[in-house]
């Protein structure tokens, strides 16, 4: 493991039982970077995150934070991350500033600096009013943010999010992205989520994985701009093969993918428009046109094409 990077995992697995949850993944996450860490439901987000933050024991292979062996120094690992799972346990009879300091106590913050430590992250996690409210009565909102300030009482120079918006309305959304957006100029942060606008804003870099497995880590400047022709047909239970293999075959397309029935993404070389030859080649292959539209590619697609491309 290099200096500059403050996560390494190299052929990571985890089984449990018959099923291989992670089967063999590396990467790494250098330091100051911002990685957006995605997947479908099930595909070894939240075990990976769980391993590289040491609550899970690996099957095999490592990973190394910030220098340290997780599996053989998992103390020392863990002072450098503050991790905030998707769903935050508090201690429901506790008031926020007693559990944070609770907290504190717990991750060895020295008495002379702990109430100093618990000042700064309810400022920075915007829970000055909720300090003597009692974590049991807290909004799923505000349950997050004594999450967040949890992970950060410690300093840490690792955060590992896992969903820090999930289930959050829109305007506590935009308020916990821009706490995120505001650490990351002092942390490495491992961010998963569901929500792919959100990686747009805040991450740099992209990983994902499906079935246990990686399947794209790329930075988000590469995998946006390409053009893209989204294409919809009537398929009146016709198979769409014969079709999609005919639409690879025009000039000035990259690649086909299928999504769902009857809807195609067409991805584009360069400056080609063949739109004129795909609904030609839609008629001539005896489907009805129901929409064609030229973009830009996002995220969306971009994840929807990776993880199709992947079960294929």
């Amino acid at each position: 493991m290099s200096a500059a990077e403050k996560i390494s995992v190299r052929d990571l697995v985890r089984v449990f039982g018959p099923v291989r949850a992670v089967d063999g993944i590396s990467f790494d996450v250098g330091e100051g970077e911002i990685v957006g860490f995605l997947g479908p439901n099930g595909a070894g987000k939240t075990t990976t995150m769980r391993i590289i933050t040491g609550f899970l024991p690996a099957t095999s292979g490592e990973v190394w934070v910030a220098g340290h062996n997780v599996m053989e120094e998992s103390l020392d690992a863990r002072r450098h991350i503050g991790y905030l799972p998707e769903n935050v346990p508090l201690y429901g009879e506790m008031r926020v500033e007693e559990y944070l300091e609770y907290r504190a106590r717990l991750k060895g913050i020295p008495r002379s600096v702990r109430r100093q430590r618990v000042d700064y992250v309810l400022e920075r996690c915007r829970l000055q009013e909720m300090r003597r409210r009692l974590c049991g009565t807290l909004s799923k909102g505000y349950r997050q943010r004594v999450g967040l300030a949890d992970a950060l009482i410690h300093d840490p120079d690792i955060l590992i999010l896992d969903e820090p918006t999930v289930g959050l309305d829109p305007i506590q959304v935009r308020e916990t992205r821009a706490v995120i957006r505001e650490l990351r100029e002092h942390h490495t942060v491992l961010l998963s989520t569901h929500i792919l606008p959100e990686v747009e804003m805040l991450c740099q870099r992209v990983i994902i994985i499906h079935r246990g497995q990686i399947v794209l880590d790329d930075y988000l400047d590469r995998l946006r701009g390409a053009r893209v022709v989204e294409l919809e047909v009537a398929v009146n239970g016709s198979p769409v093969d014969r079709l999609r293999t005919s639409l690879e075959q025009l000039p000035g397309v990259r690649r086909v993918v299928a999504r769902e029935q009857g809807w195609f993404q067409i991805v584009l070389d360069g400056d080609a428009d063949p739109r004129d030859s795909i609904a030609q080649t839609v008629v001539q292959n005896g489907y009805k046109l129901r929409h064609l539209a030229m973009k830009s590619e996002t995220l969306e697609d971009k994840f929807v094409e990776t993880v199709v491309r992947s079960e294929e």
